[in-house]
């Protein structure tokens, strides 16, 4: 290790303190520490390259060091590099605006900024919440959430976030949300269509005694991310958003990870062609360069808070950084690369390639169930394929599997049992073979040592 390595790690363990991270676990290891991205490749500062397999956590696309991000930051930073939304506009904010809303699912109309998915849902919910209120409805004040369902870490997020691991510990400083289960054909026993079943039979009968109490029911749509990248149903959001219609029931879809192509669409509503009230959009919004995330929104509710200034419909809510020039401009040089390099439909092509690649790993005995849609991939690995038993915490299955993949070459977190593969958009064919390879080889080697063991 160089002297430079060396004091790096020391200064890092002294003073940072780093998210979704046990500490001591941590500290107790060799930290790897980035200095430089390029193209689909992250080079620690002893000059080791790693593959990115989960887009820097789900949200890179385009790549790292990309000439022409790199220029429309530089660009715009000759300009201006901050001025607020309070009250005033920027160019590119307003650039960005009628852009995202001619990408969006039809009927979202109007788009208010933020720094970060977990404030995008905080908007998101507030803006469900006083819509009710300002249209005198004041007993709509309760929210529908997924079991296991992760929107961020904000206090209203989590109030509508679901994994115990992540929330339990908050739970009394949260409101209460009403949770109905996500379809998990894998755990449940009687697979995918029953699983869809007892999601919609929940919802309904949840919108049919107490819609009166509901503003919104927010979901992952067609891809649930924290909670292992389980995969809905076909049908089953459009159902989903059919109830809340019918019943009179704001529909808030969580685009943040799903969004900007990951899953093949630009956005996963446009799988089912819903049209949400309310849409929460980031990570892939900057092409993963800057922290500017959107919450979209149609006329509707837009207007339940167009009034007098006395009336006092305003939307009290606003961060500094929203609508940072910069940030937007980047985003609008991401989306013309979509638009450019066909990034959409190479993401088609690119998921049947992986689907083969990985197909490799049904034959193995502690790979339960490979799950995707698009280039967003989760693997779980089970104990007893048979039984489906699963992996004691203790046993850090994943976190091993992973280590195992930073050995040969490529970068990804695990969630639990269920290993993420979440590689860049533009990655090509032979970039995706060389890692499925690494994770092929990783999986095997660990959970057969396992098995040895």
């Amino acid at each position: 290790m160089t002297i430079h390595y060396e004091r790096l790690s020391a200064t890092n363990k002294d003073y940072l303190w780093h998210p979704f991270t046990q500490m001591k676990d941590y500290n107790n290891s060799d930290p790897l520490i980035i200095e430089r991205g390029e193209g689909i490749k992250l080079y620690d500062v002893n000059g080791r390259a790693y593959y990115d397999g989960f887009s820097s956590v789900w949200l890179n696309v385009h790549g790292h060091n990309v000439p022409e991000l790199n220029q429309a930051i530089t660009d715009q930073l000759g300009r201006i590099a901050h001025s607020t939304l309070l009250g005033m506009a920027n160019v590119p904010a307003i650039e960005l605006a009628e852009k995202l809303v001619g990408i969006s699912p039809k009927g979202l109309k109007k788009v208010f900024y933020s720094d970060s998915g977990a404030t995008g849902v905080e908007i998101a919910v507030k803006m469900a919440f006083q819509y009710w209120k300002n249209q005198g409805q004041e007993g709509k004040t309760k929210f529908i959430t997924m079991n296991q369902a992760y929107h961020g870490d904000t206090i209203g997020a989590v109030s509508v976030g679901a994994i115990p691991l992540y929330h339990d510990v908050f739970r009394p400083m949260l409101f209460p949300s009403y949770v109905i289960p996500y379809p998990y054909a894998y755990r449940h026993d009687g697979g995918e269509q029953e699983a869809k079943e007892a999601t919609l039979i929940a919802l309904r009968h949840l919108l049919e005694t107490s819609a009166n109490e509901i503003a919104a029911l927010i979901v992952e749509p067609i891809v649930q991310g924290a909670s292992g990248i389980i995969i809905m149903p076909k049908g089953c959001l459009q159902e989903m958003a059919a109830l809340c219609r019918k019943y009179g029931v704001l529909f808030i879809a969580d685009e943040v990870a799903t969004g900007f192509g990951r899953t093949g669409e630009m956005f996963a509503c446009d799988l089912e062609d819903v049209s949400p009230d309310l849409m929460v959009i980031g990570k892939g919004l900057t092409g993963g360069y800057l922290p500017v995330a959107a919450t979209l929104t149609t006329d509707e509710v837009y207007n339940a808070f167009y009034g007098d200034y006395e009336e006092q419909k305003t939307f009290f809510h606003g961060h500094s950084f929203t609508g940072n020039p910069l940030g937007c401009a980047v985003a609008l040089a991401s989306l013309k690369l979509f638009e450019e390099r066909n990034i959409i439909e190479g993401v088609r092509s690119k998921a049947s390639f992986v689907e083969r690649k990985l197909s490799i790993l049904n034959d193995s005995q502690h790979v339960g169930d490979i799950r995707q849609m698009g280039l967003m991939i989760g693997i779980e690995l089970v104990r007893n394929k048979v039984t489906r038993e699963p992996y004691a915490w203790s046993e850090k299955i994943g976190v091993r599997v992973t280590q195992k993949a930073r050995e040969l070459g490529m970068l990804t977190r695990p969630l639990g049992n269920v290993i993420v593969f979440i590689p860049p958009l533009v990655s090509t064919e032979a970039e995706l073979e060389v890692m499925t390879d690494i994770l092929v080889e990783a999986i095997l080697s660990v959970t057969e040592e396992e098995n040895i063991l």
